[in-house]
C-alpha cells in the first residue's frame, strides 16, 4: 500500500437510467485494490459513448465491476494489490477499466492503455488486418475514434476516408491527417468512395453506424474486403445480400472491449506498447482533444457528446 487514503471519494452516479441529467455526484467509498489490481488517483477520465448507452440503461457494467461510469483514466498508482508490482507505486499511468473512471479513484489491472487506442488498434489492424497502403473507410471521422483511427491510419501508411456531419468537420479531420473527408449529409459516401478510389473501392471499413449503413458500407468495399463494426448506433440489425458476401470474399466481424477477459487485455496493451507507445513517445500519436469538464460537469460533457457538436475526446478533469 502507499500512502494514507482518505476513506471517501466524489464519484459521478445516477439512481436511475435516463437523461444526461440524471448524473450526480455522490461520496462514495474509495475501493481497494485486489489481486493484481492497483489504485488509481484519478487525473482525468474519458468520456466515450458507451458510457452514455451505460447511463441510459443499455450497457450494464460486467458483473463483479464497478457500475459506476468511465472506461479509460489518467492518473497516479497510489496503492497495490498483492501480487502487483511494486515499481508501480507511485508511477504516473494511463489504463482502460471496465468501469469507475468518474470518480477520484479508481480500481484498474496493473497493465492498459485507454479505450480509444486500444479499440482502434485491436478493430483496425488485428480483427482488419489493415496493412500499409491500403485504404479504409472510418465513419465519425471527428469522433474520439475517428480522430484516433486517423492519426493511427496516417502513422502506419494507411489512405483514410472518413465521413464528417458538416463541411467544418471534414475540413478539420483533413487537417489531423485524413486523406480524404466526405460530408454524408450532403454527399452519398458510396459514390464519393468509388470515385475517390477511382472505382476500386476500400480495404477496410470501420463501422461504428450498422443498421442499414451495413448494405451501403459493404458497397463500398473492394474484394476480399474487411467490414468491421465496433458500434450500432444506427441501429442493431442489417440487412445484407449475402450472395454478394460470398462472390466478392467480403469479411463481416466486429467486437467490444469490455467483456474481454483481462488476459486477452493485458496482451493487447504489450501488442500496442511493443508497436504504437513509441510513437507516443515521439509525439506523433496523441490523442485529439474537444473539450475538459469539470467531474462536476459530467451531465454537461454527455450532453455535448449525444449532440455531436465534438472534434475529438471529452475529457472529465478530476481534482
Amino acid at each position: 500500500m502507499g500512502s494514507v487514503l482518505p476513506e471517501f471519494m466524489k464519484a459521478v452516479t445516477f439512481d436511475s437510467p435516463g437523461p444526461a441529467q440524471v448524473l450526480k455526484v455522490s461520496d462514495l467509498a474509495v475501493p481497494m485494490p485486489g489481486a493484481g489490481q492497483v489504485l488509481i488517483k484519478v487525473a482525468a477520465a474519458g468520456v466515450n459513448r458507451p458510457d452514455v448507452i451505460q447511463r441510459l440503461g443499455q450497457y450494464p457494467a460486467p458483473k463483479g465491476h464497478s457500475p459506476i461510469l468511465g472506461l479509460e483514466i489518467a492518473g497516479e498508482v497510489v496503492a497495490l494489490g498483492a501480487g502487483a508490482d511494486p515499481a508501480l507505486l507511485g508511477q504516473n499511468v494511463c489504463a482502460l477499466v471496465n468501469g469507475g473512471g468518474y470518480a477520484q479513484y479508481c480500481i484498474a489491472e496493473a497493465a492498459a492503455i485507454p479505450e480509444t487506442l486500444f479499440t482502434v488498434w485491436h478493430n483496425v489492424f488485428e480483427r482488419g488486418w489493415a496493412s500499409e497502403g491500403e485504404r479504409v473507410l472510418v465513419h465519425g471521422g471527428t469522433s474520439g475514434i475517428g480522430t484516433m483511427a486517423i492519426t493511427l491510419g496516417k502513422a502506419f501508411g494507411l489512405e483514410v476516408i472518413v465521413t464528417c456531419g458538416s463541411d467544418e468537420k471534414c475540413e478539420r479531420a483533413i487537417e489531423l491527417g485524413a486523406a480524404h473527408a466526405i460530408n454524408y449529409r450532403t454527399h452519398d459516401f458510396v459514390e464519393e468512395v468509388k470515385r475517390i478510389s477511382h472505382g476500386e473501392g476500400v480495404h477496410l471499413v470501420l463501422d461504428m453506424v450498422a443498421g442499414d449503413y451495413v448494405a451501403r458500407n459493404l458497397k463500398c468495399l473492394a474484394d476480399d474486403g474487411r467490414h468491421v463494426t465496433i458500434a450500432v448506433q444506427g441501429g442493431a440489425k442489417a440487412e445484407v445480400l449475402m450472395w454478394r458476401v460470398m462472390a466478392r470474399r467480403l469479411t463481416l466481424t466486429g467486437s467490444t472491449l469490455r467483456a474481454r477477459s483481462n488476459a486477452f487485455k493485458v496482451l493487447l496493451a504489450q501488442e500496442i506498447a511493443a508497436n504504437v507507445w513509441p510513437l507516443v513517445d515521439e509525439g506523433e500519436v496523441r490523442p485529439v482533444m474537444a473539450r475538459t469538464y469539470p467531474l462536476e460537469q459530467a451531465a454537461q460533457a454527455h450532453a455535448q457528446m449525444e449532440s455531436g457538436d465534438l472534434v475529438g475526446k471529452i475529457v472529465l478533469e478530476v481534482v
